[in-house]
């Protein structure tokens, strides 16, 4: 016992424990696992896009931000600040005002009537089959997807113009057919060249030109739901509206908030559409869009600094418009949220 504590052979160390090592430094690793492959794959697929997007897309955006406060008129060298004369000038102005009405109004009404079609068409090709047996679509669901996606394919310039021709006053098919059917109303009626009928006849062309393609979106997105849950409401006995809206919808929530962004942004543009079917904005104005006016503004009326304003305008719409559709999409439930009750 002695030896153990200590005695004549002199005192018996504690075994040493290893004490733990410091951490190598994670940037010196870093570094030295950094190979040419690497460098190479950071360069191409991050740092050349992220160049091309500062480029192409911040740099512009800062410098139309930057013009918007100035009087420069595009075509010389020379311009000075005017503060928020530019914003409180076309805010002022009426015929601006139409224009942001008008989007606004395409921006509520058309993504939502694409949106209800195109679901509606989705569920007939994807689960509006036979009530009993297997989970299928309508007979020839296959050759109506092809077909409804074809005016997707289409040009939207050629769209605005072909239907221009075809809402012809004079030789178009439209008053042509319903002429023939004994509606002498319809003789030479302006379709595009009415008030009441202007803005309504651009909507129908441009749900006409998306349809498809967000039917084709959905199609793929319904897909992805287990058969197994459409079985189970049928056995439940829901019929096919409140399966759609209580098990459909919710489900493919997240394709329908993307759906809907993107469709607000396209509305608040319209600008093709616009232009093929009524250059000059239509009758008193009806159809003019916010981007027409700043087409118009920027390089007829020689104001680059008024349309930098009227672009910087359009794009807090655009973003007021996306955080609307979040907020909304978030208050009203989660994607999980199914019930039949």
């Amino acid at each position: 016992m002695s030896a153990a504590f200590g005695g004549a052979s002199g005192p018996t160390p504690w075994p040493v424990t290893s004490l733990p090592r410091a951490p190598k430094h994670r940037a010196g690793r870093w570094r030295r696992n950094l190979t040419f492959d690497k460098i190479s794959l950071f360069v191409v697929f991050l740092g050349l896009p992220l160049a091309l997007y500062i480029t192409f897309v911040v740099s512009p955006l800062i410098q139309a931000v930057s013009y918007s406060f100035t009087d420069w008129s595009g075509f010389t060298p020379d311009f000075k600040p005017v503060g928020f004369a530019n914003y409180v000038k076309i805010l002022g102005d009426d015929t601006f005002q139409k224009a942001m009405y008008n989007n606004a109004l395409l921006a509520v009404v058309v993504p939502l009537i694409i949106i209800v079609l195109s679901l509606a068409l989705a569920t007939m090709v994807t689960v509006g089959g036979a009530g009993t047996g297997q989970i299928r679509g309508i007979k020839g669901a296959g050759f109506y997807r092809v077909i409804s996606f074809f005016p997707y394919a289409v040009p939207a310039i050629a769209i605005g113009i072909m239907w221009n021709l075809i809402f012809d006053p004079s030789s178009g098919l439209v008053n042509g057919i319903l002429t023939g059917l004994g509606f002498s109303s319809f003789h030479l009626f302006p379709w595009l060249g009415n008030i009441h009928t202007a803005m309504p006849t651009m909507m129908f062309v441009i749900v006409w030109g998306f349809v498809g393609f967000y039917m084709v979106l959905f199609i793929a997105a319904i897909k992805g739901i287990p058969a197994e849950i459409f079985e189970a409401a049928r056995i439940d006995g829901a019929g096919r509206l409140r399966t759609a809206l209580s098990i459909t919808l919710p489900l493919i929530r997240e394709n329908v908030q993307t759906a809907y962004i993107y469709l607000g942004i396209m509305a608040i543009d319209a600008f093709v559409y616009a232009q093929a079917l009524n250059p000059q904005g239509g009758p008193n104005n009806s159809t003019l869009t916010m981007s027409q006016e700043l087409l118009t503004t920027a390089f007829q009326k020689g104001e680059f600094g008024v349309a930098c304003a009227m672009g910087v305008i359009m794009g807090l719409m655009t973003v007021l418009f996306a955080a609307l559709v979040f907020t909304v999409n978030r208050g009203t439930g989660g994607r999980d949220r199914i019930t039949l009750a």
